[in-house]
């Protein structure tokens, strides 16, 4: 039967498909309903045999939501306002957008929020890939003069009208770069060339340090090289609008800044930047306005109005939207401003490694001595083609050392860089596949429920997204009996709240159960937030590096940031580090006081 439907509900009731498995439960969504108890059908099986819920006859009780074993519906009560808001909805119980960011032209637009409540729809309809159904799901005759009369007096109304006249050029760089190794099979230069009416030239090339690969072919680049591609390709093309999605993602520091560079110079010629970012340095140093968006993942999404950087990314940390009166999350994120104490000298040492190096045809590594403690969590700092992941590496075992070295007693778990995603079970019997722990409350407590993994058991792991993929390797790595838990790059595409998270959850794993961790990142504020030392490397990229003896936090941090010539100042309201314009006033001051990271105590 086909359930009633109100256009402009303010009750939200989602479904997620994916974990609706209505032969392996007892229906209890259908039976605890109280609404169906009176003789109503507000909760039936549709023609697939996944649950149908009406929103006009819910109640909002949530019973359903608690009863359910995979926790595959979400019911949201919302602002009664917000009906007449709604931007596109998918389908019945199906995801859908209240509001779309503001394209502005000679400005670059930040959008930051969770995964799954939007950024992509906001994209693909702003892009005028996806016409916007206004909630609408089930009018397949719904036109373009609805969508017109819909944003009848707004700022959008030039934008759709272009759109509609096609008199609007796009340019997308999107959040799945590897995809560019499956279209393109030759070199990065003959793929820049083959671009029609572009603006190519070879000064991006330089700009975005493209020099020593531009004539390697795409397949073989590393994820930073083909990240850095990706924003070229995008860059030169001739368009009104540029999207980006995830640019700084496999990108050093030094890296970040130029492709910063690039971008805003599309701005600078008057055109309309869109930016989606979860490094929130990254974006606070790009972006001129910012719309956060919120929500409930793969339900519903909201667009905040716009609002100035700053402004914008101080009420992400705390949670709140002062103009809209809107608390989004319970917990302010917090940031250390000044550099944290060290462990105890008597904390007994994992391992202890002797000077070592490694050798390639067009590479050399070298190691200094160190030593890794219990309970402690190694930040390692550097640029990219420094060999940061060859000495995880080596470490792990999964690589010999020139001198072959390497104490092989502990046991070391690693998660790479790259993910694999060639698996087709379910993620819930993968993790059963790497071990028992799955079962365990702690390491449930401590991990899954945290990172929500719970919340994916029941998709298949090809289907997963980047960020969903990362969540599950970081999980079967801690899952692993070890001495060492070595992660290389965790955060990629991983949120900015779910990267705080992480970096809570993985150092109280590591503390609570005196193991040890290596942590490889380029976000500075996630390596701030979970390591207590750092290891500095430094050198030539692609042609050798120095890897430095684990120190403090204050003085890896000075040095790393020393040599890019980089200062961060903190934000008065929210603590967090911001990245100081180069040779402006603070930026000079810092560098004469040799603070580039953290405060003295005494200031």
């Amino acid at each position: 039967m086909d359930l009633p439907i109100i256009s402009n509900s303010h009750r939200i009731a989602a479904l997620d498909k994916d974990n609706c498995l209505s032969k392996k439960c007892h229906l209890e969504c259908i039976n605890f309903c109280p609404v169906n108890k009176s003789g109503s059908e507000c909760i039936i099986l549709d023609s697939d045999d996944k649950a149908l819920i009406s929103e006009s006859l819910c109640n909002g009780c949530g019973i359903c939501v608690n009863k359910c074993p995979f926790d595959a519906i979400t019911i949201v009560n919302m602002p009664h306002e917000l009906g007449d808001e709604k931007i596109h909805q998918y389908g019945v119980n199906s995801f859908r957008l209240y509001r779309l960011p503001i394209p502005r032209p000679g400005k670059v637009v930040g959008l930051v929020g969770k995964n799954g409540v939007g950024k992509t729809t906001a994209i693909n309809i702003l892009s005028g890939n996806l016409k916007p159904n206004l909630g609408n799901y089930e009018d397949d005759d719904a036109t373009w003069d609805d969508v017109l009369n819909h944003f009848q007096g707004t700022e959008l109304i030039t934008h759709f009208k272009k759109i509609i006249n096609k008199e609007l050029s796009i340019s997308i760089k999107p959040q799945a770069v590897y995809k560019l190794k499956d279209y393109w099979k030759s070199d990065g230069l003959s793929l820049l060339e083959s671009i029609p009416n572009s603006n190519y030239s070879s000064d991006i090339i330089d700009e975005l340090n493209l020099t020593e690969c531009i004539n390697k072919p795409v397949n073989d680049l590393s994820g930073g090289e083909l990240q850095r591609l990706s924003i070229a390709v995008a860059a030169v093309k001739d368009a009104d609008v540029y999207f980006f999605d995830e640019p700084s993602s496999y990108n050093d520091v030094f890296q970040r800044l130029a492709v910063s560079n690039t971008i805003r110079s599309l701005s600078d010629k008057g055109k309309s930047v869109i930016l989606i970012e979860h490094d929130i340095t990254f974006l606070d140093y790009l972006s001129d306005y910012i719309h956060i968006l919120y929500g409930e993942a793969s339900a519903y999404g909201i667009v905040s109005s716009s609002s100035s950087t700053r402004t914008g990314i101080n009420n992400l940390i705390e949670g709140y939207l002062p103009t809209e009166n809107i608390k989004f999350r319970n917990n302010k994120i917090q940031f250390n401003v000044y550099s944290p104490p060290e462990l105890n000298d008597d904390t007994p040492s994992v391992i202890e490694y002797d000077e070592f190096s490694k050798t390639y045809d067009n590479f050399n590594l070298k190691v200094s001595s160190g030593k890794i403690l219990q309970g402690q969590v190694l930040g390692i700092i550097g640029g990219n083609a420094l060999g940061k992941t060859t000495f995880m590496k080596i470490l792990s075992g999964i690589e010999k050392s020139d001198q072959d070295n390497m104490e092989t007693k502990i046991k070391i778990s690693y998660k790479p860089q790259y993910l694999d995603s060639n698996y087709s079970d379910n993620v819930r019997n993968l993790l059963y596949s790497q071990g028992s722990q799955i079962d365990d409350e702690i390491f449930n407590n401590e991990i899954i429920l945290p990172l929500s993994i719970n919340k994916i058991f029941e998709k298949n792991v090809n289907k997963l997204s980047g960020g969903e993929l990362q969540k599950v390797a970081i999980a079967i790595c801690l899952m692993k009996d070890a001495d060492i838990y070595a992660l290389d790059e965790p955060s990629a595409f991983i949120d900015v709240e779910d990267r705080i998270v992480l970096a809570r959850s993985v150092q109280k794993f590591i503390k609570s159960n005196n193991k040890s961790a290596i942590i490889i990142d380029h976000d500075i504020q996630l390596i701030d937030i979970l390591s207590d030392s750092l290891l500095l490397f430094n050198g030539n990229n692609g042609v050798n590096g120095i890897a430095h003896a684990p120190t403090n936090k204050h003085d890896s941090m000075n040095k790393f940031l020393k040599q890019l010539q980089i200062t961060y100042r903190r934000d008065i309201e929210s603590g967090r580090p911001r990245v100081n314009k180069n040779n402006s006033r603070l930026d000079k001051e810092q560098k004469n006081n040799n603070q580039y990271y953290y405060l003295s105590k005494s200031e």
